[in-house]
């Protein structure tokens, strides 16, 4: 299975450096000098990193292949990937591991199953395929944050989830919105 362990978001300079958009714990060691990645669409590459630094919290890499801005510009959105089959580290998991997944809540009600996981700016997300009463279907994306996603099982093919109110598009009646433009407007005559 193929791991993308960043992409490429933009040129960087005239020589060929291109920014990255990181998706790997490791880039030290994924971008080092000399390692060769695959890539997503596959005729980009392989790429041979020659240069890797980290500048302002974004990764600025160089490869053997690419000489100038113009070919650095023809490499933005390619995915930068490696072959792996499973994370050997406890609560960490790679989105081929969780697609598919059953997606249940805390009392084994089944409300749909796992798309994919999404790198987010804060955090990662499960992108899940909710089953609604209805008999429909409604993409629904979860923040994969220990307080609402308490179980990952791969071997036993499911995650649990404790949503708050109105996080499911199965219960979007109880959702909570607190809005400064609900306030009455007897309540800010009064201050």
């Amino acid at each position: 299975m193929q791991l993308t362990v960043a992409r490429v978001s933009k040129a960087h300079g005239l020589k060929g450096e291109v920014a990255l958009d990181v998706r790997t714990d490791d880039p030290e060691t994924r971008l080092a000098i000399g390692e060769q990645l695959q890539t997503v669409p596959a005729g980009v590459g392989p790429l041979t990193v020659t240069h890797s630094r980290e500048h302002q919290g974004r990764w600025l890499v160089t490869f053997a292949e690419v000489t100038g801005r113009t070919a650095a510009e023809e490499l933005r959105g390619t995915e930068l990937v490696v072959e792996q089959d499973a994370s050997d580290e406890e609560d960490a998991w790679y989105p081929h591991e969780l697609e598919g997944l059953r997606v249940e809540l805390e009392d084994g009600t089944v409300v749909g199953k796992v798309i994919t996981l999404e790198y987010q700016p804060a955090h990662e997300a499960l992108l899940i395929e909710e089953s609604l009463p209805d008999g429909g279907t409604a993409r629904t994306l979860i923040p994969f944050v220990l307080a609402i996603v308490p179980v990952v099982d791969v071997a036993g093919g499911r995650v649990v989830l404790s949503p708050p109110g109105g996080l499911l598009a199965r219960d979007a009646d109880a959702a909570v919105v607190d809005r400064a433009d609900d306030v009455d407007v007897a309540d800010r005559e009064d201050d």
